[in-house]
């Protein structure tokens, strides 16, 4: 038997497992770039359902307050996983030049890279269990709310995906 042929029914597990990636949507043509500092001041919530590989669907909620200090957004976050206990996180983000943004998340396992362009905001990091985190986040026309695409891979292979609509209160 050759090597094709035994890595075929892996292959086919593989495939069948893999988690579909939902697009973010793109941005109205004559979007202001995204205001990430702004939107993120004050109380937003996120409501989303994750997609982990092997796993069904988990409602997800994301209670957010920010505020900004010294030009960085300081933004503490309770996470509703499912029915896991609450758990809590924190971000720190500063503007390194304009639409270029970096800072830190108590869940990655380094540094949290943005851009900012009209109407979409691109987020990079490494979570702590070597997983690659790349988030899209588009921003309604109103501006109050946006829809965010987390695409989580390990070894290249998309392994969860989180599908959120973020509104400001």
């Amino acid at each position: 038997m050759g090597t094709l042929q035994r890595l075929a029914p892996l292959a086919a597990i593989l495939t069948t497992a893999c988690v579909d990636v939902p697009s973010s949507g793109a941005p109205a043509p004559d979007a202001a770039p995204f205001p990430v500092l702004r939107f993120f001041d004050g109380r937003s919530e996120g409501l989303a359902t994750l997609k982990v590989m092997f796993r069904g669907r988990v409602p997800v909620r994301v209670e957010s307050l920010g505020r900004i200090e010294a030009g960085t957004l300081v933004l503490r976050q309770i996470v509703h996983e499912g029915a896991k206990p609450a758990r809590e996180r924190a971000w720190r983000i500063s503007e390194t030049a304009p639409g270029h943004f970096a800072g830190t998340l108590s869940d990655a396992a380094g540094p949290v890279t943005a851009d900012a362009s009209p109407g979409r905001l691109h987020i990079v990091f490494a979570m702590k269990d070597g997983v690659a985190a790349e988030q899209w986040l588009t921003l309604a026309p109103d501006g109050r709310s946006a829809h965010n695409v987390l695409t989580a891979r390990k070894f290249g292979i998309v392994v969860a995906v989180l599908d959120e609509t973020i509104r400001k209160l």
